[in-house]
């Protein structure tokens, strides 16, 4: 029974994630800060193992995936999916503090967290894995007052590829999922009006996080020796293609 790690697997996608893994039958370590919430998906299904974590903390990290390694002999695969957004802002009005906060979720949490499964991986036998990073359509085209989000979104771009390129020798596969406008706690906003290009504020249109779900399995389960280095999946009509 294969082995995935999944970050941010409190709430949202990395929810809706984990309980798609479990329905396939793969064994699911579930990290996320919330004890609680984890526990509480966790209550019903033999094969998930909550880690209370909080990914930005290099020894909580270490210590997660080694618990997840000892209960289940090896890591497959890591989701690498725990983020954080925030409310649109020029650059001039950012504090430093909040772009460090973003900076530290978004891009050192998901390092922290490529690494260890990383290191695993690599050491494991047999040897190899898949990493697969939550990316955004922001790593293509960003919203209007994104920086941080935007920036921390390109940069996770950078390590997917290096993954992929210093993974080969150790057949460890990096992909990364592009997602646009899942319907989740977190992108509630969306639905009710955001800024767009042309200085309207206007809905847009949703998809159901299930679909993410389904996607992030299907580049999970691809055979040894195939990857699936870029995915995007959006609402079909969500004004990203025509951002600008």
């Amino acid at each position: 029974m294969p082995a995935i790690v999944i970050t941010g697997a409190s709430a949202g996608i990395g929810r809706a994630t984990a309980l798609r893994f479990i329905e396939a039958g793969w064994q699911v370590a579930l990290l996320a800060r919330g004890a609680e919430a984890l526990e509480a998906l966790a209550a019903d299904h033999a094969d998930a193992l909550p880690l209370p974590c909080d990914v930005t903390d290099e020894a909580q990290v270490e210590a997660a995936f080694a618990a997840t390694a000892a209960r289940f002999g090896r890591i497959d695969a890591l989701f690498n999916n725990a983020g954080k957004m925030l409310p649109g802002q020029l650059i001039d009005e950012l504090s430093v503090a909040d772009w460090r906060a973003m900076v530290e979720v978004n891009l050192t949490g998901m390092f922290l967290s490529a690494r260890a499964a990383f290191a695993q991986m690599r050491r494991q036998n047999p040897q190899g894995g898949r990493i697969i990073n939550n990316g955004s359509v922001s790593a293509h085209a960003p919203r209007p007052g994104s920086v941080a989000y935007t920036s921390t979104k390109h940069a996770i771009t950078g390590l997917t590829k290096t993954l992929a390129l210093d993974g080969r020798p150790f057949d460890i596969a990096c992909g990364q999922i592009d997602i646009g406008n899942a319907r989740t706690e977190l992108a509630a906003q969306i639905e009710r009006g955001v800024p767009q290009a042309d200085g309207s504020i206007k809905p847009e249109p949703m998809m159901d996080v299930a679909q993410v779900a389904d996607a992030v399995l299907h580049m999970a389960s691809q055979p040894a020796g195939t990857n699936i280095p870029f995915l995007s999946i959006m609402a079909s009509n969500m004004p990203w293609l025509g951002r600008g």
